[in-house]
C-alpha cells in the first residue's frame, strides 16, 4: 500500500519555520491571542478575516460522504469584510434593534436581532454527561511497520502516515470545572484511515470502576454532585462516591490508581494513555492475537502534587488546556508511542492467572512487555474549540480491518452508549458528516436524511439488492477489504445475569499498585484517601473505606485510619501475595525537558547580560522561559531589550518547572497587603526581598521544583530560609554554570529527596 499524504504531517515543517521565525523576531513566548498584534485604536480599514496563528489547523476538508475535497482549509470558514447576515445579507448596524422611535417599542420585524438572538440561545449543545471539560489537538501518526504480523490494519503498516485528532478531557467535571482537580483523564485518539475511521477510546489509567456497562449510570450518578446541592464539582470527596465503592468493591483498583499521583497529571504531554479493554487483532492470514493499547509519552509520566494542583485551579483552572496549545504554538510537539501488549487468543481469554475480559485487571509490563507499534505527534492546535473540539464524536465501534473487540461486558456496553450519546448530543444521527468527524474513506451507506443532512444524495434506490441504480452500491470482501468480524465461536450456555468467577477478586491487583509504588508515592496515596474519606461527612462511610483499604495493605489502612482519627480494623481477606511491578512507578526515570517552563526573576538592575545568556540557553534547550520582574513593560532598552512576561503580581509558583534567580528584588511599589494579598509577610520586607518572591520560592521549595541562582541571586534563597545544601537547589556565580545544573534536576521532572517518607 502506498503511502498515505498527510496535509498535516506536510504543514508541520511550515509551522516549525513559522515559529523559528516568529523566535528570531522576538515573539518567543506562547500564548498571544490573535496572529499579529491589535492596533490601540479600533480598526476603521475594511478588511478580511485574518489568518490563523501558525499553530492552528482545521479538519482536513472532506465531503460529508468521505471524498477529498481539495477546498483549502480558509474557505469553509466565513470570509468577506462586512457584517452581514446568516444568508449573507450586509448589515449597517448590530448594535441596535429596530423600534418604533428611538424610545418606542422594538418591532417585530426585526428579522436580524430574531436570527441573532435565536443562533444565540441555541449556540450551546448540550455538554457531555462525562468528560464535559476537554482539550485537543490534530497530529499526525506514523506506524513503525511492527504491527504487521499480528493485524492487517493498513494505517499500522510501516512508514504509512494517518491523520489524528485527539481530545484529552477529566472525567466528573462540567465544560467549567478546572483542569488539575484529582480525577481520570480521557485519552480519545480518532485516527481518519484510508479504511474508515478508528477510534482508540482510551483513559489516562488501564483499569476502570467497573466490570460491566449496565453499573455505569450507578458509579457516575455517585461520582457526579450530589443531586440536592449540585456540589461538590468535579471531584469524588464526598459522601456519594465513596459510598458506592466501598460497597462495590471491584472498584477499588481503579480508585487506588485514582488516589494515586497518576490522579493529577503534570500535563496531558506526560499522560500516559491505556485502552484498557482487550481488543482481538486478526492478520492477513486470518490468525489473531488479543491486545491490550498503551500510549506512552516521550516526556515521561508526571505529575502534580496535591498543593500545587490545588493553588493551579484556583489560580489558572485552564492550566493543562493552555500547557497543551502553547507548547504546540512554541513548536515543542508532544509525541507518544503506541504500543501493545499481546497474548494468546485461547478459549478461556486468561494470561498468567489474569482475566484478559475484566477491566478491572492489568497485566504487568513485566509479564508482557509493551511493543511499541507506531510513533503519534501533535503538531497543530484547533482553529475554533466548539467546531473541533467540543463536536469531535468518538465510537468505540469505529473498527477497521484487522482490529476487532471482545467479551468484556463494558466494552459491549461501550458499544452500545457511545453512538446512542452522539444521537442525543449532536442532533440526530448525522453527526458523521460534522467536519471533524468526517472519514477520510468514501462513503455509500445508504442511511438517508435525519436531522442535519447535509450530503445531497443522488439514485433513487437506497437499498439493496436493487437495479434502478445499476445495482450500487455493491458488498465487498475480505480482499476487497472489507471490514469481517472474527468468526468467534460461541459456546451453548444459558442465558444468566453473572459474571465469571475470577471477576471476583478485587483486591490481589490493587495490592500489587500499591507494593509497586515508591515510598514518595505512597505517602502521596495515603495522604488522598484521608483527605477524600475526611470530606465525607458520614463516619460509616469512612469506617467501611477503611475495611476496604485493610483489605489491600495493612500500613496503608493504618496510616489512613490515623489521619482519620478511626481504629484501624482487621481484614476480611488474607493479602494477597504478589509481585511488584516497577513499571508501574512514575519516579526513577530521566527524561527529555522539551517544552518546560523556567522562570528567569530579575529585578531588571542586576545582571541583564545574565538573564540574556540564560534566556537564550533555556530556548535553545528547547524550554520556554518566562521573564518574571517587579512590574511589566521592557527591561535594559538602552541595551538588548528584555520583555517582561510574569510580575510579582501575577506570577505563581505553579507556572513553573523551574526558577532561577538573576538577583533579590527589593520590594515593589505594589508590595503590600491592601493591594496584593501575597506581600503580606512582615519578615520579607524586613528583609529587604519582595515577600511574593519569597512566596514564590517557598511554594516552589515544598513542590520539589528545581531552584537555582547566581550572584545576588543568593539573598533570595537566605530569604526563603533554604537549608545550605538543600536538595534541588543550585547556587553559582557564573549564570553559564547554573541553568546546566537545573536542566539535569528537571530531568527527573522533581528533587525527589524533598518529599522524604514518615519513619
Amino acid at each position: 500500500m502506498s503511502e498515505k499524504k498527510n496535509p498535516l504531517s506536510a504543514a508541520a515543517d511550515k509551522v516549525v519555520e513559522k515559529v523559528q521565525e516568529a523566535v528570531r523576531s522576538g515573539n518567543e513566548i506562547p500564548g498571544a491571542p490573535a496572529p499579529v498584534p491589535p492596533s490601540v485604536d479600533e480598526p476603521t480599514e475594511p478588511a478580511g478575516p485574518l489568518p490563523p496563528k501558525p499553530d492552528q489547523s482545521g479538519p482536513d476538508t472532506y465531503s460529508p460522504t468521505g471524498q477529498e475535497t481539495g477546498i483549502p482549509q480558509k474557505q469553509v470558514a466565513q470570509g468577506g469584510e462586512r457584517l452581514t447576515t446568516a444568508q449573507g445579507a450586509r448589515l449597517y448596524d448590530t448594535d441596535h434593534s429596530l423600534k418604533a422611535g428611538p424610545r418606542g417599542p422594538v418591532l417585530l420585524q426585526d428579522h436580524h436581532l430574531r436570527e441573532k438572538i435565536t443562533h444565540f440561545d441555541h449556540e450551546r449543545i448540550p455538554e457531555r454527561v462525562v468528560h464535559a471539560r476537554g482539550a485537543a489537538a490534530h497530529g499526525v501518526f506514523r506506524g513503525y511497520g511492527a504491527a504487521a504480523g499480528i493485524t492487517k490494519a493498513a494505517f499500522l503498516a510501516e512508514g504509512i502516515e494517518t491523520p489524528v485528532f485527539v481530545r484529552f478531557s477529566t472525567v466528573l467535571g462540567s465544560r467549567g470545572s478546572a483542569d488539575t482537580v484529582r480525577d481520570t483523564r480521557g485519552f480519545a485518539t480518532k485516527f481518519y484511515t484510508d479504511e474508515g475511521v478508528f477510534d482508540l477510546v482510551g483513559n489516562n489509567m488501564p483499569v476502570f470502576f467497573i466490570q460491566d456497562a449496565i453499573k455505569f449510570p450507578d458509579i457516575i450518578h455517585a461520582g457526579k454532585p450530589h443531586p440536592d446541592r449540585e456540589i461538590p464539582q468535579a471531584q469524588s470527596a464526598h459522601d456519594t462516591f465513596w459510598d458506592f465503592v466501598t460497597l462495590h468493591t471491584e472498584a477499588t483498583h481503579h480508585t487506588l490508581w485514582n488516589m494515586s499521583d497518576r490522579g493529577i497529571p503534570r500535563s496531558y504531554r506526560m499522560m500516559e494513555g491505556f485502552g484498557v479493554h482487550t481488543f482481538r487483532l486478526v492478520n492477513a492470514e486470518g490468525a489473531t492475537t488479543l491486545v491490550k493499547f498503551h500510549w506512552k509519552p516521550k516526556l515521561g509520566v508526571h505529575s502534580l502534587v496535591w498543593e500545587e494542583a490545588q493553588i493551579t485551579a484556583g489560580v489558572d483552572p485552564d492550566f493543562h488546556r493552555r500547557d497543551l496549545a502553547d507548547a504546540i504554538e512554541a513548536g515543542a510537539f508532544p509525541e507518544w508511542e503506541l504500543g501493545v501488549q499481546t497474548f494468546p487468543d485461547t478459549e478461556d481469554q486468561m494470561f498468567e492467572g489474569i482475566d484478559l475480559l475484566d477491566p478491572t485487571k492489568i497485566v504487568p509490563e513485566e509479564l508482557a512487555p509493551v511493543r511499541p507499534i507506531g510513533l503519534m505527534t501533535l503538531n497543530a492546535n484547533p482553529s475554533n474549540y466548539f467546531a473541533e473540539t467540543e463536536q469531535v464524536a468518538f465510537h468505540v465501534g469505529h473498527l477497521v480491518p484487522g482490529i476487532d473487540v471482545t467479551n468484556d461486558p463494558l466494552m459491549q456496553g461501550r458499544l452500545f452508549s457511545y453512538l446512542d450519546t452522539q444521537i442525543t448530543r449532536l442532533g440526530g444521527p448525522n453527526f458523521g458528516q460534522l467536519p471533524i468527524n468526517r472519514t477520510h474513506a468514501p462513503v455509500n451507506d445508504m442511511l438517508r436524511d435525519g436531522m442535519h443532512q447535509t450530503a445531497v444524495h443522488r439514485g433513487v434506490a437506497p437499498y439493496r439488492p436493487n437495479s434502478l441504480d445499476g445495482g450500487c452500491p455493491f458488498l465487498a470482501g475480505a480482499e476487497t477489504g472489507a471490514y469481517i468480524e472474527v468468526p468467534v465461536e460461541v459456546p451453548a450456555a444459558r442465558k444468566v445475569r453473572d459474571a465469571a468467577a475470577s471477576f471476583d477478586d478485587h483486591f490481589s491487583q490493587p495490592r500489587l499498585f500499591w507494593l509497586s509504588m515508591s515510598p514518595t508515592e505512597r505517602e502521596h496515596i495515603v495522604a488522598a484517601y484521608t483527605f477524600e474519606l475526611g470530606k465525607c461527612w458520614e463516619t460509616a462511610i469512612r469506617e467501611r473505606a477503611l475495611k476496604v483499604l485493610a483489605n489491600i495493605d495493612p500500613d496503608l489502612c493504618a496510616q489512613v485510619a490515623a489521619g482519620l482519627g478511626l481504629p484501624v480494623p482487621e481484614p476480611t481477606v488474607p493479602p494477597a501475595v504478589v509481585q511488584p511491578s516497577p513499571a508501574l512507578s512514575q519516579l526513577g526515570g530521566d527524561w527529555p525537558v522539551k517544552g518546560r517552563t523556567v522562570g528567569i526573576v530579575t529585578s531588571g538592575t542586576d545582571d541583564m547580560d545574565g538573564v540574556r545568556e540564560v534566556r537564550r540557553a533555556v530556548l535553545d534547550a528547547g524550554m520556554v522561559p518566562l521573564v518574571v520582574a517587579p512590574t511589566g513593560g521592557t527591561l535594559d532598552e538602552a541595551g538588548d531589550p528584555v520583555t517582561v512576561q510574569r510580575t510579582f503580581a501575577t506570577a505563581r509558583s505553579v507556572e513553573f518547572d523551574a526558577i532561577v534567580l538573576a538577583g533579590a528584588p527589593t520590594p515593589a511599589g505594589d508590595a503590600y497587603g491592601a493591594r496584593d494579598a501575597k506581600a503580606d509577610d512582615d519578615a520579607a520586607l524586613a528583609l529587604a526581598i519582595d515577600p511574593r518572591l519569597v512566596l514564590m520560592l517557598t511554594e516552589a521549595y515544598r513542590h520539589g521544583k528545581a531552584i537555582g541562582a547566581w550572584g545576588e541571586g543568593a539573598a533570595a534563597l537566605e530569604a526563603a530560609g533554604f537549608p545550605e545544601g538543600s536538595a534541588g537547589v543550585v547556587f553559582s556565580e557564573a549564570p553559564a554554570s547554573v541553568l546546566p545544573a537545573v536542566t539535569r534536576l528537571l530531568g527527573g521532572h522533581r528533587a525527589w529527596g524533598r518529599f522524604a517518607p514518615a519513619l
